[in-house]
């Protein structure tokens, strides 16, 4: 069966949305990964500690995640080849190294728990927004868009969607994207990947609109002109901000697509000091994602300071389980 078959069929779960897992490098620093300030961040691992990698999949899968993320947020070519000293080709290899890894746990999970009553794992291959590659905190502003053009989106995010494709990613999700402009060129991109399918998520700066000031409505209608998009929503937001958000496109939404809402802690990210408490840290993902699952979105995990055992707090809302009997 065809990874885009598998994916139709586990968006028709009848047992609720599917749970996607947590922040990969919190929980690779909750096991020592020293990342911050990183040019790489967590994809620095695809070379140095791959088995770490593995590690950290294989525990958010033991959570309960039916969705695993490959460790290429940060991946790119040009970044691999300045900050590894490898060619071209040494870093389509290591890109593409990141869907082998989380294919390794999702095998070996299923080898040793042999889960009953649950659909075989998904791996996404994650292809972060052009700020991430900036270091500088604009995924969260989208402030670069200004001086980028459509086809230069297309001509720097190519490689990273043809290495993940090219690996076997069941699903390709655009991640923290703050533009509408870079949502335009995403969506333009994936059509030369017709057997791809994909989820978009925007970064938010509050209830209505996403980081560059555009109403989330017009990213929901970007997301709308594609017929490989499988869904589209918010990751790296506060939980406070997610209801009013889906609330403002709800009637938008095309019956092709779905919800895809996996926020963060409701810490708020600064380049120099890193995460710091905000005000909107008391918010629930498990208390919040039922009303999040009313509004119709099917895909429901964490981002950002979001490790196993929320994730595993998640299953057991949605799902009425724990992890080790699904």
């Amino acid at each position: 069966m065809s990874s885009s078959a598998l994916l139709r069929l586990h968006m028709k779960d009848q047992t609720g949305p599917l749970i996607l897992d947590g922040g990969l490098a919190t929980e690779l620093e909750s096991q020592g990964a020293k990342l911050k300030g990183d040019p790489l961040w967590s994809a620095r691992l695809l070379h140095t500690d791959p088995q770490a990698i593995r590690d950290a999949h294989y525990r958010f899968l033991l959570s309960g995640a039916d969705v695993i993320t490959t460790a290429t947020y940060q991946a790119s070519i040009p970044g691999f080849i300045s900050h590894l000293d490898v060619s071209a080709d040494g870093a389509r290899q290591l890109l593409m190294s990141g869907v082998q890894l989380a294919r390794d746990a999702m095998e070996r999970f299923v080898s040793d728990t042999r889960p009953a009553g649950r659909w075989r794992p998904l791996v996404a291959g994650s292809v972060g927004a052009y700020g991430a590659f900036l270091l500088d905190g604009s995924e969260y502003t989208g402030a670069y868009a200004d001086d980028m053009t459509v086809d230069e989106f297309k001509v720097w995010h190519r490689p990273q969607l043809e290495g993940l494709a090219a690996a076997g990613a069941d699903l390709i999700a655009f991640e923290t994207i703050p533009s509408i402009k870079e949502a335009e060129a995403l969506v333009e991109l994936l059509r030369e990947f017709p057997n791809s399918k994909a989820w978009i998520a925007f970064s938010c700066k509050d209830g209505r609109c996403i980081s560059d000031g555009s109403p989330f409505t017009d990213a929901v209608r970007v997301a709308n002109r594609s017929t490989q998009l499988v869904a589209v929503g918010v990751n790296c937001c506060s939980a406070a901000l997610v209801e009013p958000l889906l609330d403002s496109a709800g009637s938008l939404l095309s019956p092709d697509l779905s919800w895809v809402v996996y926020p963060n802690s409701g810490e708020d990210w600064d380049t120099e000091q890193g995460w710091l408490t905000s005000g909107n840290t008391s918010a629930s993902i498990p208390d919040l994602s039922h009303t999040w699952m009313k509004q119709g979105a099917a895909l429901i995990g964490g981002c950002c300071r979001i490790g196993p055992a929320h994730i595993a707090a998640l299953r057991r809302e949605l799902k009425g389980s724990s992890p080790s009997a699904v």
